[in-house]
């Protein structure tokens, strides 16, 4: 019920933080896996590598061209890609709020789109996992450019998922909390921070990139034939925290 054996499974953001345990894992599980990211691995493994920046559409239709050469359709897209350009809403300038529409919201919508109408094509159920964030969920201060992309992603899946279920494709989110990642080093290194966001946590910690490896199986397998439209969150119980 929960094998992803042979799925032909694409990672966007697979070569480091959360994508790189997903890459891993699902290689791990025997996944035919494909990393899709701006920077190659650092590391080796049973994956194929395309380099793709997120802010340009050309290289992402160059980044999947390529991939359908050698692949006919995929039957997992997983989008954990994402930057983030934290500063003050009222400081905050045009590039930075662009920057962060292109590769958080833009680049994940076309590669949806185009993996989507691959998997229609030729009638391959697959399923969508996107990564969106508990700042898709609360107010989190000095990030609007991050936090305006993750809700919208959130609402993305949604919508895909009442328009494509016709053709027995599933979307749905994994909505992580605070995670040991190079994206978040900067919070993990300052000690205050660190222990501020791990209280606030039910389990009192950050969760690891691994922890986010089940979930991520559990949505690409058969095992949630029937779940889709709907945010996995995976936070350590911080959403359900009250005082």
């Amino acid at each position: 019920m929960y094998s992803v054996k042979n799925y032909k499974t694409i990672i966007v953001g697979g070569s480091r933080g959360i994508g790189k345990a997903l890459t891993h894992g699902f290689a791990k599980a025997d996944a035919k896996v494909t990393i899709i990211d701006i920077n190659p691995p650092d590391f080796e493994g049973a994956f194929n590598f395309i380099q793709c920046d997120l802010a340009d559409n050309l290289s992402i239709n160059r980044a999947l061209n390529k991939y359908h050469l050698n692949n006919s359709v995929a039957d997992v897209l997983i989008n954990c890609a994402a930057i983030t350009i934290p500063g003050e809403s009222h400081l905050y300038n045009d590039d930075d709020w662009f920057n962060s529409l292109s590769v958080n919201l833009s680049g994940i919508f076309f590669l949806c789109r185009e993996i989507g109408k691959k998997m229609i094509e030729h009638k391959v159920k697959g399923s969508i996992i996107n990564f969106t964030s508990i700042g898709a969920e609360q107010g989190f201060a000095n990030n609007p450019g991050y936090a305006a992309t993750k809700g919208g992603v959130k609402q993305l899946s949604k919508a895909l998922a009442v328009e494509w279920g016709q053709y027995g494709i599933r979307v749905n989110n994994i909505v992580p909390g605070y995670t040991h990642t190079p994206m978040n080093s900067k919070s993990w290194n300052d000690v205050v921070l660190r222990k501020q966001r791990s209280d606030h946590s039910v389990l009192g910690r950050w969760a690891e990139p691994e922890e986010m490896v089940g979930p991520s199986i559990f949505l690409a397998s058969e095992a949630s034939s029937y779940v889709t439209g709907t945010d996995l969150v995976v936070d350590g119980g911080w959403l359900a925290k009250g005082m």
